[in-house]
């Protein structure tokens, strides 16, 4: 049986909604010196390097990136962290992933960053797919979809073609 794909967003079209969600971000964090970008591992983290490479053009924040591992199999599993506690204790935080689909990867990542004391918690996505398990929305979005349970979303941010597609 052959999946169809359908493309959603252009190259040009994600680096248009990146731009846009680091321009929120800035806007949101304008009296902070620093904020840290905290990307979901993969494809959250690659949306969170290119939020930052803008973030550091269009503002004088100080982006710090944080890689976040998440079992997505096993959300409930220990969270590593590329920085540690310390690092972003009384700091104002955007967590990053590429698809809010359930809202179960997203809920965790929450979870794991309130366990300490913050200035401001924030959450971005380039797709939100309103199919939440969880009460747990995105801030910052580059695109909302009303699709089918079955449907699925593919987001392709490596390489010098990114696309999102649905299939």
């Amino acid at each position: 049986m052959t999946t169809l794909k359908n493309s959603i967003l252009t190259h040009d079209e994600i680096n248009h909604k990146i731009k846009r969600i680091a321009y929120q971000i800035y806007e949101s964090n304008s009296d902070e010196t620093e904020v840290v970008l905290a990307g979901i591992d993969s494809n959250g983290y690659l949306l969170a390097k290119k939020l930052k490479t803008i973030l550091s053009k269009i503002s004088p924040i100080n982006p710090v990136l944080c890689k976040v591992s998440i079992n997505k199999k096993n959300p409930r599993a220990p969270i590593k962290t590329s920085l540690t506690v310390e690092e972003y204790t009384n700091k104002s935080i955007v967590l990053i992933d590429d698809v809010l689909n359930s809202g179960t990867t997203l809920v965790y990542g929450v979870k794991h960053f309130l366990d300490v004391p913050l200035k401001q918690f924030k959450t971005a996505v380039l797709v939100n797919r309103n199919h939440k398990k969880y009460p747990v929305k995105a801030d910052f979005k580059g695109i909302s979809l009303s699709t089918s349970l079955h449907e699925h979303v593919d987001v392709v941010l490596e390489g010098k073609k990114f696309e999102a597609f649905l299939k």
